[in-house]
């Protein structure tokens, strides 16, 4: 048999492999066979030594047409399986799109979010400016002017996360009051303002204690500010979170930063001052330190005691949920678990 009649049969023994092929594995199978280094092309073509000069052009000419034919042949039925397999999966995968989608769950703020925005939106609504300032603070703002002088005992390493020795994690986030005060133009009128945001403290993490928390404080400076205005913003504070039929009732306390001080109850939301668990019978609940802007605080940030005078109030949010949603825990905030933050949802 010629070389010629050689390649013509492996051209329609190739050709019929590839058309009775139905898998891109058997197609392979067919392309190695016979276009592989030792397949069958090879093989005829080691006989072109025995043809003279003057037949090997033809040989191999016929050699190449062979091997373009089986090789395009091949590309076809490649790409007609490959569409096959894809008409498949796409008939096995065809979706209804008549029928309702899937509810995408939403997001909500966080429970303590929620209460920090309600209180927001309570203050700015009276007139507030609201000033969160940098967690990262100045000593001398954190606590010198607030009338913690260096020997208070708040200003020890074990209250404070101290950065270097003179900036730290601020621990309350009452400096924004002393800046804003420096910062405030009083013959414009008086300053209100409050400053939400977090704040550090060394502590041990228990039930009721985080090294990291919320808080919320306010200060009104200007002429004519007493503390029946001090009285009556806090009554706001309370109705607004707890509802309207509550009270608010001051006790005298001590803090540095304000003189005279108090702590602020209110009337517990539960009994409604009946005495129940929740207030331990008294029918009160301690919920906010406050009083009047001692005179030092005033002084140091460019403020005369003798013109103007306020009140201010510090407040946590983190208490304020424990206490509103009956939470024993205040780890549970920070724990991440959906199952109990989805609890709070969102009202309006």
């Amino acid at each position: 048999m010629s070389l010629q009649e050689q390649l013509a049969e492996i051209k329609a023994q190739a050709l019929a492999a590839i058309e009775a092929s139905d898998a891109e594995k058997s197609l392979n199978d067919v392309r190695v066979k016979f276009l592989g280094k030792k397949g069958e092309i090879t093989s005829v073509l080691r006989g072109m030594k025995d043809l003279s000069a003057a037949e090997r052009p033809q040989a191999g000419k016929l050699a190449n047409e062979v091997r373009d034919a089986i090789q395009s042949q091949l590309d076809e039925k490649k790409a007609a399986l490959a569409t096959t397999v894809l008409n498949a999966k796409l008939a096995h995968e065809t979706v209804d799109v008549t029928l309702p989608g899937s509810p995408v769950m939403q997001g909500q703020p966080h429970v303590i979010q929620q209460i920090i925005d309600q209180l927001i939106d309570l203050f700015v609504g009276m007139g507030y400016e609201v000033a969160t300032g940098s967690e990262v603070e100045e000593e001398v703002y954190n606590f010198e002017k607030l009338n913690l002088p260096k020997d208070h005992p708040a200003r020890d390493m074990q209250d404070t996360f101290y950065i270097t020795p003179s900036i730290l994690m601020r621990t309350q986030t009452s400096p924004m009051q002393a800046r804003m005060m420096e910062q405030h133009d009083f013959s414009k009128g008086p300053l209100k303002m409050i400053s939400p945001g977090k704040v550090y403290r060394r502590d041990t993490d228990d039930a009721t204690h985080s090294h990291q928390f919320h808080q919320v404080e306010g200060i009104v400076i200007g002429e004519h500010i007493t503390m029946a205005d001090l009285k009556g913003t806090l009554k706001a504070v309370a109705q607004n979170l707890f509802g309207d039929s509550l009270d608010v009732r001051l006790r005298p306390s001590y803090f540095p930063f304000t003189e005279p001080s108090v702590e602020a109850d209110i009337t517990c939301f539960n009994c409604h001052g009946d005495g129940c668990n929740i207030c331990k019978g008294t029918g009160w609940i301690e919920a906010l330190g406050a009083g009047m802007v001692h005179p030092n605080v005033l002084k140091m940030s460019g403020v005369d005691p003798e013109v103007y005078g306020g009140f201010a109030f510090g407040l946590g949010p983190d208490r304020f949920a424990m206490l509103k949603y009956g939470v024993e825990d205040i780890r549970n905030f920070y724990l991440n678990d959906v199952r109990f933050l989805t609890q709070f949802n969102q009202k309006g």
